[in-house]
């Protein structure tokens, strides 16, 4: 019996003497993209109050599961409870696990971090008893890129598409978004997802059209287009059956990229190519016409310099005609109509000029050439315009205006010199005391009076030093000013331009609603604004014109389009003035 006893007492003192192991174990520290992580917190305590690490950087794909266990060996008693998670990342670099927390007996305990560092998506070992094998076999996202060494401004088209073969998708979503830096992109719109029957590989998938973008290459060399990867919900068919004999189906998450594709751009050929050439690239035809060619003096005309065709046609400058100095040439008016379907942009480009003639005559508009590098021959083309008389039927000549310069010139020399006057009237000057004088009575009162004012002043600046809240409404007005001024003088300068031109609208924003730059969310702008009886389509064309600064900084852009948009900024700036209550 005191064997016994003694053997309870050892066991209870080993018991109590046995530490609390809590810690953190991850199936793998690095890991691909489209891999999976299981983590398990174990202790060997049954630990309250468990808090779960944040998992920055990942997203919980199953979990938590808790497995509890208890078993006695060679008279010993082992505890064990887990909490058991699998994730999948977001996004490659290295991200860090925080501590897990229990309590136990009145103490927190917590888990040391774990680094995990996640690389592109890799190969994955295959198991043919694994059901997931039917989900990388039949999803693959592809992107189908119609020239891979295309010219400079040459159209290069995208199409993502998503092939699918023998399991179900339930929903679908972007992890990350395809980046094209350094090219002119537009994107194509897609109303309705279709499900089509295709070849892939050989074999028969069906394939979904998610997106098309064309892409014009702004600069030459290895142009790097960043993938689509996307999240998709899938149902995956298992060896198990129901009662009814049907397949029973497993729903999982899979992640899908596209992967990255590599452009090489061709520079184009310095041969040949004309002083004139200012970047249009593709099939144009060149047209300069008149509205009319006889006039009257105090008539105008227009004269339209326009580029039709195919290519990259908001990606250049039409020449600009040289008229003579009799005839008064106003800025031009830019208009354009261009589509942009998947084979590239179409259209018209036009530039109007409004035509003032000074003097009666005969004036030439000198030919016009404008050139352009054609894709299908692989060389510079020049197209000319036809010299255009203008012919003014009346009003003056320029000699007879010569003639009456000439004549206001003799007059006013004329009258520069008059004659002497041969009599001349004196007026004594009275000279009175400056002492005792209404002056000198002014000036004496003049300190006295000036007492309330200084102390009237000197409150209302007491009252403005401590309305923070309208101190800051009038310094925010002001900098929107200041910015908007910044940005009319940087006008020639595209970047500095939308930087000025956005904070502009920003401080407006703060000046007349009293907010914050970290309240500037579009949703709660557009929200703000409304409820401060704004007109909503001058609050889209605000929201509209806020994101556009910051992609114009680095989208090409021409001297009309920087124009427009600072005169936007003006009207819809005053417009939101005017409106908001």
């Amino acid at each position: 019996m005191k064997k016994y006893i003694a053997a309870i007492v050892l066991l209870v003192c080993s018991t109590l003497s046995a530490q609390v192991q809590f810690e953190a174990r991850v199936s793998k520290t690095t890991l691909g993209l489209n891999e999976r992580l299981r983590i398990d917190f174990m202790m060997n305590v049954d630990g309250d109050n468990f808090v779960q690490p944040s998992f920055d950087g990942f997203r919980i794909i199953a979990g938590p599961s808790q497995q509890v266990s208890q078993s006695w060996v060679n008279g010993r008693s082992s505890f064990e409870k887990a909490y058991s998670y699998f994730l999948v990342p977001n996004q490659k670099g290295t991200f860090v696990i925080k501590s897990a927390a229990i309590e136990y007996n009145g103490q927190i305990y917590k888990t040391a971090p774990i680094k995990i560092t996640v690389t592109a998506a890799t190969e994955q070992p295959r198991d043919p008893n694994d059901p997931q094998i039917s989900g990388d076999e039949n999803l693959y996202l592809v992107a189908d890129v119609s020239k891979t060494n295309p010219y400079l401004n040459e159209p290069v088209t995208v199409v993502y598409k998503l092939y699918f073969a023998n399991i179900g998708i339930t929903n679908l979503g972007e992890t990350s978004k395809p980046k094209y830096i350094d090219f002119w992109s537009q994107n194509i719109e897609i109303k309705q997802l279709v499900a089509e029957e295709g070849i892939f590989k050989g074999q028969n998938f069906r394939y979904i059209v998610l997106k098309k973008v064309v892409l014009y290459p702004q600069k030459s060399g290895r142009l790097k287009i960043e993938p689509l990867s996307l999240s998709v919900d899938v149902q995956l068919p298992t060896n198990r059956r129901d009662m009814f004999g049907r397949m029973l189906l497993t729903e999982t998450t899979k992640r899908v990229s596209a992967g990255a594709k590599t452009i090489n751009v061709k520079p184009l050929p310095e041969a040949g190519k004309p002083d004139d050439f200012t970047g249009a690239v593709g099939n144009f035809d060149f047209k300069v016409t008149p509205s009319k060619t006889n006039l009257k003096h105090g008539e105008s005309l227009d004269l339209v310099v326009s580029v039709t065709g195919k290519g990259n046609l908001k990606l250049f400058s039409l020449p600009k005609p040289v008229v003579p100095n009799a005839l008064e040439m106003y800025d031009a008016v830019h208009s354009e109509v261009i589509s942009t379907p998947l084979s590239g942009m179409a259209g018209k480009s036009v530039d109007s000029y409004a035509i003032v003639p000074q003097y009666k005559g005969n004036y030439p508009v000198k030919p016009m050439q404008f050139s352009y590098f054609d894709l299908s021959s692989g060389t510079y083309k020049t197209l000319r315009s036809p010299e255009i008389m203008i012919h003014v039927l009346d009003g003056p000549t320029p000699v007879d205006s010569t003639a009456t310069r000439g004549n206001k010139n003799k007059i006013a020399a004329v009258e520069e010199f008059k004659n002497i006057k041969s009599k001349t009237n004196f007026v004594p000057i009275n000279k009175k005391d400056f002492l005792g004088s209404n002056t000198f009575i002014g000036l004496l009162l003049i300190p006295f009076l000036l007492i309330p004012l200084i102390v009237l002043f000197k409150k209302k600046k007491e009252a403005m030093d401590g309305d923070v809240t309208g101190n800051r409404v009038r310094m925010n007005s002001k900098l929107a000013k200041k910015y908007l001024s910044e940005a009319k003088k940087q006008i020639n300068n595209k970047e500095l331009f939308y930087i000025a031109l956005e904070k502009a609208m920003h401080n407006f924003l703060k000046a007349k609603l009293n907010i914050e730059t970290s309240e500037m969310s579009k949703d709660n702008i557009q929200e703000l604004l409304l409820s401060r009886n704004a007109n909503p389509v001058a609050v889209n064309d605000f929201i509209a014109l806020t994101e556009n600064c910051e992609i114009a900084r680095y989208a090409p852009s021409s001297s009309f389009t920087i124009q427009h948009d600072f005169d936007k900024a003006v009207v819809i700036i005053s417009d939101l003035e005017k409106q908001i209550s």
